[in-house]
């Protein structure tokens, strides 16, 4: 007993308290503690969409089936998408074009590169006829070939889509597995931004500067993808997968002169009587192509 009354009378002063709740005090006190200020000018990054923990996130959220499932890869900004395509047309950033600027591969800036690639080709062909038509000496009246948008559309997506697909699923088969699927459709993509100033500037140009920026064009690509994918095809176990890149060059070759002969075939046999240009006596000065 005399313990006992020692204690009661040393009073408060002799009474401690002892938390037990740990770590989760420490949480509780930085949940109530106001949030840091954010920076200026969130971005994407910010996000976390373009990271790669925020892309296993949303994909967890739905099946392949869903839209959740492809909203990272349709979430970068406008600076990002014009870059990658400016990129596309310098050489020297051509071999280290997928883990340079291709970190992480978005499916949005294919899309519409692709589809502006379409239009590109419709529109430039569609003035080509009718200034062909305008210098023609028959007077041959101009209308819209409507057909030519459906076939530029099957094209474009079928080499800017379909091809690297098929390409992706042969790689895997094959046991490569050094890219994923989105990378080789961003790839291929922003790779056919090369045709878009080369559709623009041919309705403009006589034939044989027509016939060697088209030719520069095709050899810019060819080289762009041929340096991004060569390196993949030569990490396979068997040799023979390097042989794969031939196909491709034939492939592009194919389209390259589908291109030609469908949206730029437009020839001016004979000038009528009131149009004369510049240097007209001379021989093939009359070609417009």
């Amino acid at each position: 007993m005399p313990v006992f009354k020692t204690r009661l009378e040393e009073g408060p002063e002799g009474l401690q308290f002892k938390s037990f709740l740990g770590a989760d005090a420490g949480a509780s006190s930085n949940r109530s503690a106001p949030n840091p200020p954010r920076s200026a000018g969130v971005g994407n990054a910010d996000r976390g969409y373009l990271a790669e923990e925020g892309r296993g996130a949303a994909k967890g959220t739905g099946g392949f089936w869903t839209v959740e499932y492809y909203q990272p890869y349709f979430d970068i900004d406008t600076k990002t998408v014009l870059q990658r395509c400016y990129m596309t047309l310098n050489p020297l950033a051509a071999p280290t074009f997928i883990p340079t600027h291709l970190t992480p591969a978005d499916l949005y800036g294919p899309f519409w590169t692709l589809t502006t690639l379409i239009f590109a080709l419709f529109l430039s062909s569609s003035l080509a006829a009718s200034i062909t038509a305008y210098l023609s000496a028959d007077g041959q009246k101009f209308d819209y070939d409507f057909k030519l948008l459906s076939i530029a559309m099957s094209l474009v997506y079928a080499y800017g889509i379909a091809l690297p697909v098929l390409l992706w699923l042969a790689l895997r088969y094959l046991g490569v597995g050094e890219w994923s699927v989105v990378e080789a459709v961003s790839l291929w993509g922003y790779g056919q931004f090369v045709w878009i100033p080369a559709s623009v500037s041919l309705p403009f140009t006589f034939s044989l500067i027509g016939q060697s920026k088209l030719n520069g064009h095709l050899v810019l690509l060819a080289y762009f993808l041929g340096a991004n994918i060569y390196p993949i095809l030569a990490s396979a176990e068997a040799k023979a997968t390097r042989l794969l890149i031939i196909v491709l060059a034939a492939l592009h070759l194919g389209v390259a002169l589908s291109f030609k002969i469908l949206f730029f075939s437009y020839y001016i046999e004979k000038f009528g009587p009131d149009i004369t240009i510049p240097g007209g006596d001379l021989p093939g000065a009359g070609v417009l192509n």
